[in-house]
């Protein structure tokens, strides 16, 4: 009788494309929810925006022209000034939607905003929904030192554990975050006021969530309620 084969090698395990350098993703779903959010800002009432008016949105809107020009495409290598640029745009976009929820809580604490109950519905819901998109940005940003980062694997402690990561053993081995998980995840926070089903594992990450939060909460009590009562 001839020699039994050996047994084959065991299948090695697939290493998670979280945790390996990988493509990288595309930029241009950041820059479409930095120019919603721009929209958005420049949509509310004088009465809540930086003055003058569009100073801070062309500002916005020039670094984002720039951000487009010279990196329209994958995000797979760290670039300082590009970094820094986009951390600025980011930082310029929540500083105008911090001025906003100020001084809307201001307004409607004080009953100095002259609006009616459908225009303090969509002054509310503007800053609302940037809320939620400033701080998907964030998220985006500073997980595990941001996209390029990310993308070169060579930060292994997530700032956030997605379900993927936990349950590996039934995800797609070539899952990895990208932007619109880190948008459901500021969407979660917004709108239930705590994490759903990522949670935070760092403490800038706890931080910033309950700050979220906060301003989420506040800017609904209030502006529900003031619009009910107005249109009580």
């Amino acid at each position: 009788m001839g020699a039994t084969p050996p047994d084959p090698p065991p299948p090695q395990p697939v290493v998670p494309a979280w945790r390996r350098r990988t493509r990288g993703e595309v930029r241009w779903p950041v820059l479409v929810a930095i120019g919603v959010a721009i929209a958005l800002q420049v949509s509310l009432p004088d009465d809540l925006t930086p003055q003058p008016r569009y100073l801070l949105p062309a500002v916005e809107a020039l670094l984002l022209m720039v951000l487009l020009v010279l990196n329209p495409r994958h995000i797979v290598r760290a670039s300082g000034p590009l970094r820094i640029a986009g951390l600025i745009l980011i930082a310029l976009v929540s500083l105008g939607n911090g001025v906003a929820a100020a001084q809307l809580v201001d307004l409607l604490v004080t009953g100095g905003l002259g609006q009616t109950g459908g225009g303090l519905l969509w002054a509310g819901a503007s800053v609302f929904l940037t809320n939620i998109l400033v701080f998907a940005l964030w998220y985006w940003e500073l997980d595990r030192g941001g996209p390029a980062m990310r993308a070169s694997g060579d930060r292994q402690f997530p700032d956030f554990l997605f379900p993927q990561m936990a349950t590996p053993h039934i995800a797609n081995p070539h899952w990895e975050p990208r932007f619109a998980d880190y948008l459901y995840l500021s969407s979660t926070n917004a709108a239930t006021w705590g994490p759903a089903d990522t949670l935070p594992l760092t403490r800038w990450a706890k931080l910033i969530m309950l700050l979220q939060s906060a301003i989420s909460l506040v800017t609904v009590a209030l502006v529900v309620a003031r619009a009910v009562n107005i249109l009580g």
